[in-house]
């Protein structure tokens, strides 16, 4: 994806890029309902939702929640396009409240988890990072995503141990 894009494998990727060029749209929650039902939604549940995926007549359409930071909205974004790269299937029916909902299999969620931390933070990238010595806040900074999202990609590759080696 990153080579589609004309990036070098420590250059930032854009998620917003990245569904564009998969010609998927992205669409702010807040252009769908009122922020009010939003904030209401979050103060009832917090993170209730993030992000999601619709197919619509053959077009995948991303809902992020405008609520989010911006590195959060982006782990988002990059989440529901590993799914959409995956060809995972929405095939599990679940129940919250008496309202049923489709979803992918956990397995499936994790994958996509991974996958979409793995296009935000490649391996290649967080090694250059650690051998600049750079933090983990300032990894998060640089390529836009939150710090807990730079600390699991930095502790789940072995990047630092790895540059600490050489």
């Amino acid at each position: 994806m990153r080579k589609e894009l004309g990036l070098a494998p420590h250059d930032p990727l854009d998620p917003r890029d990245l569904a564009n060029h998969l010609d998927v749209a992205i669409v702010d929650a807040s252009d769908l309902v009122d922020l009010a039902e939003l904030e209401e939604l979050e103060r009832l549940q917090a993170f209730a939702f993030s992000a999601a995926t619709f197919d619509i007549e053959g077009r995948k359409i991303v809902v992020v929640n405008p609520l989010r930071t911006t590195g959060r909205q982006n782990s988002d974004i990059a989440h529901e396009l590993a799914h959409v790269l995956l060809a995972h299937d929405l095939s599990e029916i679940r129940e919250i409240d008496g309202m049923p909902f489709r979803t992918c299999k956990p397995e499936e969620e994790e994958e996509a988890t991974a996958f979409g931390g793995t296009l935000l933070l490649p391996r290649p990238l967080l090694l250059s990072a650690a051998r600049r010595r750079a933090s983990i806040e300032q990894i998060a900074s640089q390529y836009d995503v939150t710090v807990e999202m730079a600390r699991f990609r930095y502790n789940t590759t072995g990047v630092a141990s790895q540059a600490v080696a050489r």
